[in-house]
């Protein structure tokens, strides 16, 4: 959904210098992540040890024409024909812009926060719900006071239904969360220790997220925590409750019976005067509690026990997003298999734009039939050939009916397969070298097969490193240092055998200052 630039100077009571008349498709908060300039708005945020408007005249170069700031950049004159929409705190006007855009939409939004499955329970619903209705959802876990702006932004006039999460850190910050998701199914995942120093109590903390239900129509929560029912409690809500117990039979939803195995665990439940039962491939605690939580979203909004049943056998672990391995023939791949949108497209093919600064490496990508988009195939396979071109990419593997007959509208090196035996079968992969793959497919296409026939196998041993929690652990401690003062991380014996380019571009993506090395050989 596009908006001008008259529209959202008016939305931002900004003051507007310039007279360029543009149409505003992207929303821009990181200048590393640009990709059609035209189209874009770029807000230059002030944090604690960063200021967006450092950052202009590199935008205006590549294009961009209009921007949110607070202040007039300097040698603003030779900007002549940019947008300079001027407002006292750009970060608060971005907040303000995804409030707006929200109230055009009147579609039921699922609000989830807690400390902990926020991510899981988001990604599980779309699995369990997407075959039935267009649903746009936060990419990754973009739940902070920036990420959750840029996630409702992606809303459009196919949305059937929104699942955001929204994450807090310090009292105060959900109060402005709230009216930019306007949630009306809420969920709260569970209360744990993570942020807990900048709260006097777990108590407070809890009040705070629930804070994010004041408007719901039905909240889904945990009866048997202790916590969070005494705090819904003094919440006063006028919501329903459906709170999921394993010990109360007078709660709506009932579960009877936990049965675990060796291969997933069978759960037995009782709704609304039925019996029922589901089965999940997890047997761990989290899992099964983050399913009950999707069960009675599920059976709020009337989806059959046995079309449940049958979605929930099939669920699918979310922690393979956007996962760097190496592959064959001096190849890279970057997985994000089983999610399949335009938004987590335009994600992943931003990861591996950054990760593959090499211009004698290929660039190819691996992508499936969407499915569920909403859009014709006409309009969507359009949308998908200018982001692919404006990313880069210079060889896309397309499988599946649709995005083979959208085969001219790619004008880069291309192979189509009507599925991926086919692919497979061809010998196609075989012939990939020194490559950066980003390999993308919708669950029904078993893509999984496919990353395993590129996929290196030298060692059945293998170390797996999450790096959104090696950025989580660095920001925590930036967040005690002054803002001047500088970081310099020690990569050295390849990162302490974390895998020193993988650990180095991610850490120079997040522009620490240094670097270090043992010896110069090594760097």
């Amino acid at each position: 959904m596009s908006s001008t630039i008259e529209e959202i100077t008016s939305i931002l009571g900004a003051q507007r210098i310039g007279t360029t008349s543009s149409t505003i498709d992207w929303i821009l908060t990181d200048s590393r992540s640009l990709c059609f300039p035209e189209e874009t708005l770029f807000f230059a945020l002030k944090t604690k040890r960063n200021d967006g408007h450092k950052y202009i005249p590199d935008l205006y170069q590549k294009g961009v024409r209009n921007f949110v700031v607070n202040e007039i950049p300097e040698a603003a004159s030779s900007y002549i024909d940019a947008n300079f929409l001027i407002v006292p705190n750009p970060l608060k006007s971005l907040q303000r812009l995804a409030s707006k855009h929200r109230e055009q939409f009147q579609v039921p939004v699922i609000g989830i926060t807690g400390s902990n499955g926020k991510t899981v329970v988001k990604e599980w619903l779309y699995q369990i719900l997407s075959p039935d209705r267009t649903i746009t959802r936060s990419p990754r876990s973009y739940n902070s006071q920036i990420g959750v702006p840029l996630s409702v932004w992606l809303m459009n006039e196919h949305t059937e239904l929104g699942i955001f999460e929204a994450g807090i850190s310090e009292m105060g910050e959900m109060e402005a969360l709230r009216p930019i998701i306007q949630p009306t199914i809420g969920i709260l995942t569970n209360i744990g220790g993570a942020h807990q120093e900048n709260f006097s109590s777990v108590q407070d903390k809890c009040m705070e997220k629930l804070q994010l239900f004041k408007d719901c129509d039905v909240i889904v929560y945990n009866g048997d925590n202790e916590l969070i029912t005494s705090c819904v409690t003094k919440s006063l809500f006028t919501a329903r409750e459906i709170a999921w117990s394993t010990k109360d039979s007078e709660r709506p939803l009932f579960i009877e019976k936990i049965l675990k195995d060796d291969t997933g665990t069978t759960i037995k439940y009782r709704y609304l005067g039925f019996f029922k039962e589901y089965r999940i491939p997890f047997i761990d605690d989290a899992s099964i509690e983050n399913s009950l939580n999707c069960l009675a979203v599920a059976l709020y909004l009337m989806v059959p026990p046995e079309t449940i049943a049958e979605r929930m056998l099939h669920l699918e672990p979310i922690a393979m997003r956007l996962e760097v391995k190496e592959g064959k023939n001096g190849c890279t791949l970057i997985n994000d298999s089983y999610n399949s949108d335009f938004a987590s497209l335009d994600i992943a093919l931003d990861f591996m734009m950054r990760r593959s600064e090499d211009k004698n490496r290929k660039r190819t990508l691996i992508l499936s039939d969407m499915l569920e988009s909403g859009q014709t195939s006409k309009l969507l396979y359009r949308q998908v050939a200018d982001l692919v071109h404006s990313r880069k990419v210079d060889h896309i593997i397309g499988v599946g009916e649709e995005i083979s007959a959208a085969a001219n509208r790619f004008e880069i090196q291309k192979d189509f397969f009507a599925n991926t035996s086919e692919l497979l079968n061809s010998g196609l992969l075989n012939q990939l070298h020194n490559e950066d793959i980003l390999i993308k497919g919708a669950r029904v296409f078993h893509f999984d097969d496919i990353t395993d026939a590129l996929e290196l196998k030298v060692h059945e041993t293998i170390l797996e490193i999450n790096l959104n929690a090696l950025v989580d652990n660095l920001n925590y401690y930036r967040n005690k240092l002054k803002p001047e003062t500088k970081i310099v991380c020690m990569v050295k014996a390849s990162a302490y055998g974390a895998g020193s380019f993988e650990i180095a571009k991610t850490l120079e993506d997040q522009r620490v200052d240094y670097l270090a090395v043992a010896v110069a050989d090594e760097g």
